[in-house]
């Protein structure tokens, strides 16, 4: 296994036009996204990213989107994915598309995810499956240095692990758009959507902030004494008054 620290990470794509049929994936995104959008509630959605920036999320049910990026033209705040300038614990939801395969270091960036989420708070995440039509155009050698493929793929159970160690809980683990990427996009239909389940070129994961609380419960049993201190102390001073 290749380890996920990167010195020389390659440009990420500023707008889905620079991937190959980025149009017709930003679509299925879309699609994959809008279902959890209803369950979401809260104040801030942070939308971390020059390809998150651009994804419509006007279903959400959180009223503020705010946007951080690079270059997008919808951005209220710029910085990049890995420093992001936000209070800890200030974030309900965080949506992050595609930008831990064009990162030095992931790890970091899962990280910084996790100090801005509130407790229970929602992480959307989308990448590249490398199991895939388009994980396996990696090895042809001309397509290593052009989009999406110049970045590095993680497999969902590799991110998994990272997400269990910070303390998340993974909602759910979706897979869709069955494509190589390769010329233009063909027509939807049914084996294809069935096809998207097991080895669709980008998966969705969902996970949720969880936090156990610092302060112990106290079991509500407790140990007490065989005898009544007070009765017992009355009844040695009867006897002690009756030797007298």
């Amino acid at each position: 296994m290749k380890p996920a620290l990167s010195h020389r990470p390659a440009p990420g794509p500023s707008d889905w036009q620079q991937l190959p049929q980025g149009d017709a994936l930003l679509r299925c995104t879309e699609q994959k996204l809008a279902v959890w959008w209803p369950q979401i509630f809260g104040y801030y959605l942070l939308k971390v990213g020059d390809l998150s920036c651009q994804l419509d999320t006007s279903e959400c049910s959180i009223k503020h989107h705010i946007h951080v990026g690079i270059k997008a033209d919808t951005l209220h705040m710029k910085a990049e994915p890995d420093a992001l300038p936000v209070k800890d614990l200030s974030v309900d939801a965080l949506l992050l598309c595609h930008a831990h395969e064009f990162s030095s270091d992931p790890h970091h960036l899962m990280r910084e995810a996790h100090r801005v989420l509130m407790a229970d708070g929602y992480l959307l995440l989308t990448g590249f499956n490398p199991l895939s039509l388009t994980g396996l155009m990696k090895l042809n050698p001309w397509l290593r240095h052009k989009l999406p493929w110049s970045g590095r793929f993680f497999s969902t159970s590799r991110l998994k692990d990272w997400l269990y160690l910070l303390g998340f809980e993974v909602m759910t683990e979706q897979r869709f758009f069955c494509s190589a990427m390769l010329g233009q996009s063909a027509p939807e239909s049914r084996w294809r959507d069935w096809l998207a389940h097991s080895i669709g070129s980008s998966y969705l994961l969902v996970a949720r902030k969880r936090e156990l609380p610092l302060t112990p419960i106290r079991p509500k049993w407790q140990l007490s004494a065989s005898y009544a201190p007070a009765v017992e102390g009355t009844l040695t001073t009867n006897r002690v008054q009756r030797r007298k």
